[in-house]
């Protein structure tokens, strides 16, 4: 329980800096890294992580904070595909296909990282999703030598999903040992199945 605290805070502490909340404020950068989430609920209501995401990574495009965006997800089938998902609700909002990149084997925020810089050759990114798992995706690309900043999309209601929050404080501690110790392989395709 104590390794499990140390590293929440530890993730938290060593990325704060490099987090925002105003698009005023953030740094220019080239490419956006938006990382994928289901676009609905198990119960099949719309996922408001994924809405105000999507709405967040359009924002940054349209208001010419990245030229490109890597849309970064899981696709363990052709039933669930969470990058052409990502591409569709974006598209929506104005932002042009030519404008995307997908990256469909994004399974874990560890993976859309390490892909970013070792199969999209980027390494100066905007992060793109909400405050609680960016800190683990800027600890991660710091750690491999990824020069990234991160822009929170807006937080959805208090108790909005609990299992949520309590999964992301126990996926830092194991971040810090991907990285660490672990180094898991990722997957070099880059086909949607």
């Amino acid at each position: 329980m104590v390794f499990v605290l140390l590293c929440n805070m530890w993730v938290v502490m060593t990325t704060r800096s490099q987090s925002y909340f105003s698009v005023k404020k953030l740094p220019t950068n080239e490419v956006g890294l938006v990382l994928g989430t289901s676009k609905a609920t198990s119960d099949g209501k719309e996922n408001l992580f994924f809405k105000y995401r999507m709405e967040a990574a359009a924002r940054l495009f349209n208001e010419g904070k990245v030229k490109y965006l890597i849309l970064s997800g899981n696709n363990d089938s052709k039933y669930y595909n969470e990058p052409l998902d990502m591409q569709k609700a974006i598209m929506a909002l104005g932002v042009p296909r030519s404008a995307m990149q997908l990256d469909y084997a994004g399974y874990r925020t560890f993976d859309s990282v390490i892909r970013c810089k070792g199969i999209f050759n980027e390494d100066n990114i905007t992060i793109v999703s909400q405050d609680f798992q960016n800190a683990r995706a800027l600890y991660i690309a710091k750690n491999e030598g990824i020069n990234a900043v991160a822009f929170a999309a807006q937080d959805v209601p208090a108790g909005y999903s609990v299992r949520t929050l309590v999964r992301e404080y126990l996926a830092r501690p194991k971040a810090v040992l991907d990285v660490h110790f672990y180094r898991p392989p990722t997957l070099p395709h880059n086909k949607m199945r």
